[in-house]
This record gives structure tokens, sequence and C-alpha cells, in this order.
């Protein structure tokens, strides 16, 4: 058998530099609950960042449902989001009592956008439209963690920036999610909601849930942290021969670079459209050599069980042809060229 060869793997920091990193919880016992390395964590997020605010989380699910309630939208209000994304971002309205409509009407208070396998949205264009319509804009920002558009960081754009942090991500704190928020009033009411609702040691202000990132993760993050820039030139160079093996090849279609931004190589999705096989034959086919590829994202949110009936009879045909034609390869750091080469020349041959 070949080796096999995941559509993702974890990077993390040597074992002794780890060990080291949380040798300090042995000595304070405290291993949640905003701890020093959380604190720690935090800091040198917001430097990264340039933000001034910002809120760990216990996975990036619970901090956009958690970020959403933050901004106290009324009961009934509607917002637009997108049908070709995770379904965590759809359930983080849906559980918050939001509706979720095709136009902009006087119920709708937010538009809900996601940066795809670290490719920002037309950031300018939709904050254009939310200022015309007094409208929030919250971004799910799980794949963008490290870019920047004309220097400015992913984090900076919308009124919140919600940052994925599962092992699968190109930055991870084994599980964990990053919000960041520009209003420190929603911030301050935030720091209660992820605790329970606890706004001091006897008052329980908001029913909430427990969302908090433990020391561990927090070490694990500040370890990667501290490597990213390397692992990101590391998954550049998959990538690249990725683009030379596959580029000009009829019915393959990669995402074009985007002017000003710097990317962060979080996926290798590839378009196969047209091509002498479809993707359910590709993917097939690179199963039967140990290499696992993935739809990314497939079905569209309209056709999952739990929202068939809520969106019956709405046409999607944009995302719907996305999701039928569209693959992840493989993509991590230690993924090597070889290893590419291989992927390559079953697609190819």
């Amino acid at each position: 058998m070949e080796n096999r060869i995941n559509v993702t793997c974890s990077s993390m920091p040597s074992w002794e530099e780890y060990v080291e990193k949380i040798k300090v919880l042995w000595d304070n016992r405290w291993l949640s609950n905003r701890g020093v390395i959380h604190k720690e964590f935090e800091e040198k997020l917001k430097e990264r960042m340039k933000v001034d605010y910002l809120s760990l989380f216990a996975n990036g699910h619970v901090a956009l449902e958690v970020a959403i309630d933050a901004m106290q939208f009324p009961k009934g209000s509607e917002v637009i989001t997108t049908p070709y994304t995770h379904c965590s971002t759809t359930h983080s309205i849906v559980r918050n009592g939001s509706l979720i409509e095709k136009y902009i009407n006087e119920k709708t208070v937010a538009i809900v956008a996601t940066h795809v396998y670290g490719v920002l949205c037309d950031v300018e264009g939709i904050q254009k439209i939310a200022d015309k319509h007094g409208l929030k804009v919250i971004y799910d920002a799980a794949h963008a963690f490290g870019v920047t558009k004309d220097g400015v960081d992913a984090a900076n754009f919308g009124d919140i920036a919600m940052f994925s942090c599962h092992a699968t991500k190109v930055f991870h704190t084994i599980e964990g999610g990053i919000t960041v928020f520009r209003d420190p009033s929603v911030h301050e009411k935030l720091e209660s909601l992820i605790n329970f609702g606890f706004n001091g040691p006897e008052h329980v202000q908001y029913i909430s849930t427990n969302a908090r990132m433990n020391e561990y993760e927090a070490a694990m993050g500040v370890c990667n942290l501290r490597h990213f820039d390397e692992e990101v030139a590391k998954r550049k160079i998959a990538s690249d021969r990725y683009d030379e093996r596959l580029s000009g090849i009829k019915g393959i279609h990669m995402i074009a670079p985007q002017k000003g931004v710097t990317r962060n190589y979080a996926y290798y999705s590839v378009f196969f459209d047209g091509y002498k096989y479809n993707r359910n034959e590709i993917q097939e086919n690179l199963s039967k050599h140990n290499i696992f590829a993935r739809k990314y994202f497939y079905p569209i949110i309209p056709e999952l069980e739990c929202y068939q009936s809520m969106f019956q009879g709405i046409e999607m045909p944009v995302a719907k042809h996305a999701s039928e034609t569209v693959l992840a390869l493989p993509m991590y750091a230690d993924l090597t060229v070889e290893d590419v080469d291989r992927i390559c020349d079953i697609i190819l041959k």
C-alpha cells in the first residue's frame, strides 16, 4: 500500500518547545479560565493582527455563535449569508434566532460573509453595501488567519471577524477560535458570554455557555505563532508545484491570486469543470492510491437535511455548481514536492 496522504496534516512545534511552554502549569495548577498563557497568547495575537480587542474561544463555531449573540440583534432579524460555506456559519446564525433571506429589507441587520480557502471576500464592496443600508458586517474568517490585503490583516475588516484555530487549519491551537471586535462595549459583553454569562464572582448577567480556551490550547497557539511564517512558506512550495503541474490544463481551474493580498495557502482547491474526469471520479481515483481529497464545500447549505424544509424553492446555481466541481487537494506544510507530483500524476494520467 502506498503511503497515505490526507487532505490536511497539523503543523506542530517540537516536543521540547511545547513542554517548555507548559511547565508553568505544573507550578501554578491554573489550567483554564484565562491563565497566564492565555493572556500571553492574547497579547501576541493583538500585536500580530494590529487590533485592540479580541477574545479566545474553545472552538471557532462557538466563537461565531457567541459573537453574533453579543451583537444583540432584535428577535426576528434577518441576516444575509452565503450557501457556500461550512454548516457552522449557518448554524451560528439560526441558533441565535435570526432568519436568512435573499434580499435586504427593513428587517435585515447584518451580512455574514465567508473568506474561503484563504481567499478574501470583496471586503470593500461588502462594506459599501453595509454602509448604504446601515448593516453590520461579520466575517467567518476561519480560513483566513495571517492573510492581509494591502498590508491590513484580515482581522480588521468588518465589525466582527472570527478565525478558527482547529487542528486542520494553517494556524491552530489544537481546537480553538479567535473573535476580533471593533466595538469595546461588545467586547465587554463577549467576555461575559464566554464564561456562562458571569460578570462577577456572584453575578450571572446573561444566559450563556462555556466557551473558554484552556491553557494547553493557548500554549500550542503561542508556540505555533512563532513558526507561522515559516509554515506558510513551506505550504507555498507545495502550492507553487501544484500550479506548475495543473495550470493550463483544459477543464482544470484554480483560484487566481488576488491583487494586494498575501496568501496563507490554507487550502489548494481545484475546480474540475469540463475536464475529462469529473470531480467525483478524481476523488475516487485518488483514494484508490491512498490519497484523500475533500469535496469542500459540499453539499451547499440548503441541501443539508436540517435546512431543506427552510430553503425549499430557492435557486442558488453558482454555489451549487461550485460545490459539484470543487475538490480540495492535500495541502500542509510537510507535503513534499514529490507528494504533489504523485497526486498530479494521478489526476493527469
